[in-house]
């Protein structure tokens, strides 16, 4: 390799087209693991580096800035948030940091769609109970397995984003009687889809499907605690594509347990990996997937290729194409 080429480090592999290119024009190390590395593997990987290709697994803060040393100049994450980057303390150091949000938009909002129908329609159960021969009929028990209708119902969509106006409209389609939603503020945009902006404990109380699309910060870790699943309806179909950390597990543990609330799909847990013989996954009311809302082929590769335009237009100095701070 040129000696002469800036310096990318990336902790495991990502689609090839995109990483093919940044090689043109980098000198590109992969430490490609099969396995999920440790924070001592990453620390002792990243001294030395122009730039790092990171993941919400690989947590940038003071201690692995001032182990990667003088020579970083951006960091580039493989995702839409951005919790796992003290981008003040980037930004005191004159360190670029690029996201790639925009593409996930369209993807995660399918999957919120499709978590909803699967909770809301017990499809776990029903799969179930295809494997064990277990079959009813209408005829048998009219209530076998019957679950919720989207038609005519109340959502809930706490943080009207991106991705939750994709949602949105997505959703719209199955002509609820409403669309509520809650946040910082109310939003014109709310209006393509007859969205009502209320309070967060309107949301719960009112609602049949509560949707989480927000982002995380300090003020709204561990939102969905006993009280927030409390005031929910005791049917209600609660749905989680954001981030784990919002929600207090066990509260939803007890919630799901005891029937506070109907029924629930997440894609997010705390923590990645969730144990497997964690007691959420004992739960015949809770369908839980392996952080897929942004898993498609098309998805990734555009996640791929803004991570390597983000990364080229850092080291030549250039202003990146979706930088995390202006």
């Amino acid at each position: 390799m040129d000696s002469n080429l800036p310096k990318v480090f990336l902790p495991r592999k990502h689609p090839p087209a995109g990483l093919e290119r940044l090689k043109k024009f980098c000198e590109v190390v992969i430490l490609n693991e099969e396995r999920r590395i440790t924070r001592d593997e990453f620390l002792k990987s990243i001294p030395g580096f122009d730039a790092l290709f990171i993941t919400p697994m690989d947590r940038i803060d003071k201690e692995a800035l001032d182990i990667a040393g003088p020579t970083l100049k951006v960091v580039c994450t493989f995702s839409s948030g951005l919790e796992h980057i003290d981008l003040e303390e980037c930004r005191k150091r004159g360190i670029q940091v690029g996201c790639v949000p925009d593409t996930l938009t369209k993807a995660v909002a399918e999957m919120a769609v499709g978590l909803l129908l699967a909770a809301a329609r017990r499809f776990q159960e029903g799969i179930e109970s295809v494997h064990n021969g277990v079959w009813g009929t209408k005829w048998e028990n009219a209530l076998w397995l019957a679950g919720k209708q989207v038609s005519g119902s109340v959502i809930g969509i706490v943080g009207l984003g991106r991705i939750g106006m994709a949602a949105a409209k997505r959703l719209a389609v199955f002509e609820p009687a409403r669309i509520l939603y809650c946040g910082n503020r109310d939003k014109p945009e709310a209006k393509e889809v007859k969205a009502k902006f209320v309070s967060f404990h309107e949301l719960l109380e009112t609602s049949d499907f509560v949707l989480v699309t927000c982002s995380l910060n300090k003020s709204n870790r561990g939102m969905f605690d006993a009280d927030a699943f409390k005031r929910m309806k005791n049917d209600a179909v609660f749905v989680n594509v954001a981030r784990g950390a919002l929600v207090d597990q066990d509260a939803l543990y007890e919630a799901l347990m005891n029937h506070q609330i109907g029924a629930a799909a997440i894609d997010v847990t705390t923590p990645e990996p969730l144990p497997t013989n964690h007691k959420l996954l004992t739960l015949k009311n809770l369908l839980v997937t392996p952080h897929l809302a942004c898993a498609t082929v098309e998805t990734r590769n555009a996640m791929c290729n803004l991570t390597v335009d983000n990364i080229l237009a850092g080291l030549s100095g250039q202003p990146l194409p979706s930088p995390a701070y202006v």
